[in-house]
């Protein structure tokens, strides 16, 4: 077997003053991208993201008979099939959003339609989307596992109504169902019936999608949305920068105790990544939002407060970045609230673990988090198990213990073409101003 690259992280020599435009959402992109493989009409997309998932969202549109011309990187068409065609089989390559959202839209195809993945997509669960369709009528098929592969026996049209879930794994369950109810015959009326939804953030930015679409969306109770039916009209949105994907350069001026602005950052957002600014403030930096965009300034010398009890709940993406910072802070905080981390592409709180280890760090896995405490790190060599938040964590670590080296950054290319380039050009700003 061929043993991945490895890329050194550069050390910033002293405090950055960089100014990072980062891509579109990812979320955004593919959550825009499946309305309008289901509008009555083209679409476009401007200032979407470029990247393996929204790659791998593309191409199984297009394999479902959707016309896509991504030529252009500002500005995508997209025409939906008279018919979202069936007999097909779907890549959905490591993306969850395709493996999950696509499942209630291949409802809606002329025939049978397949999905399956990379080998490390085959562990992460579907099971509550594939029982919910199941419930509303249709027959789905899979290995017993409730995860890729599995078929959906399209038949050109679903009925809709009541159907209850348990989405304490992954709120893109919920989601899921929510971006295809428009186009059931009744409509749907969605209830969570289980433990705490994660990443709450993340429907409310779906339901935002759909009423941005026209479509009618009502909360009838706190873990319940109804979806009437109705035509989608074609699209012409804008898509918000990745806030997710600013976070380590925003992580960056922290334990740099330099400066990072992000231009772009909306002043309103559903987005999870707009939580990071008021961790970084708890930590010692400052942070404004005017014209220019968002500017984080770290504490002098990179001197991070710790001490923290950080419920990221609804905000789990952000832990692998959150968590490099608590272990570079002065005192042990505690991550809770993010026990459904260990079902993305690895088991994020197990990685997160057995690398701040190797780095000679100090820290538990609980019930549902993290509890760090510094100490000194050193020089490692550090996994990213395909994982681009935790290429994320390893760059950020990287900004300050030198000696570290990524094994496969090319990874985070998932949501941000070409980071370890754009990483480097922001740590180097740095370089003689000691």
């Amino acid at each position: 077997m061929t043993e991945p690259e490895t890329w050194a992280a550069p050390v910033a020599r002293g405090p950055v003053d960089a100014t990072v435009r980062v891509p579109g959402s990812k979320s955004l992109t593919n959550r825009w991208l499946v309305l309008a493989a289901l509008a009555e009409g083209p679409s476009l997309l401007h200032d979407p993201l470029r990247s393996q998932d929204s790659r791998a969202m593309v191409e199984a549109l297009r394999t479902l008979g959707a016309a896509v011309d991504d030529g252009r990187d500002d500005r995508w068409r997209v025409d939906p099939p008279a018919r979202l065609r069936g007999s097909v089989t779907v890549d959905c390559h490591q993306a969850g959003t395709v493996m999950r959202f696509l499942a209630p839209v291949a409802a809606l195809a002329d025939g049978p339609v397949r999905l399956d993945g990379h080998v490390t997509a085959r562990s992460r669960p579907v099971g509550p989307v594939l029982q919910a369709l199941r419930d509303l009528g249709v027959a789905v098929e899979d290995e017993g596992r409730g995860t890729l592969p599995y078929t959906v026996r399209g038949t050109g049209a679903v009925r809709g109504g009541r159907v209850r879930l348990d989405a304490s794994a992954s709120s893109q369950f919920v989601s899921a169902l929510l971006l295809a109810a428009p186009r059931f015959a009744d409509g749907l009326l969605l209830e969570h019936a289980g433990g705490v939804l994660p990443s709450l953030p993340h429907v409310d930015m779906t339901v935002e999608v759909l009423r941005r679409a026209g479509v009618r969306v009502d909360r009838p109770g706190p873990s319940a949305w109804q979806v009437f039916p109705g035509t989608v009209p074609g699209l012409d949105v804008h898509v918000e920068p990745d806030l997710s994907s600013a976070a380590p350069f925003l992580a960056l001026a922290a334990v740099s105790g330099g400066r990072v602005t992000v231009p772009g950052w909306p002043s309103a957002t559903t987005q999870p990544g707009d939580r990071l600014p008021s961790v970084l403030e708890s930590m010692g930096c400052r942070t404004v939002r005017d014209e220019a965009g968002l500017t984080v300034q770290g504490p002098a010398g990179g001197r991070l407060r710790g001490g923290l009890d950080l419920d990221l709940s609804e905000v789990g993406e952000l832990t692998p970045v959150v968590a490099a910072l608590c272990a570079l802070a002065g005192a042990a905080s505690r991550i809770r609230g993010v026990a459904h981390l260990r079902g993305h592409e690895t088991d994020r709180l197990a990685a997160l673990t057995t690398e701040i280890r190797r780095l000679g760090g100090s820290v538990e896995e609980t019930d549902d988090g993290l509890q760090i405490t510094p100490t000194t790190l050193h020089a490692a060599e550090l996994r990213t198990y395909h994982d681009h938040r935790m290429a994320m964590f390893a760059a950020v670590v990287g900004a300050v213990v030198p000696g570290v080296r990524v094994q496969d950054v090319a990874c985070a290319d998932k949501t941000f073409p070409g980071f370890d380039r754009t990483w480097e050009t922001a740590v180097a700003t740095a370089r003689g101003r000691r």
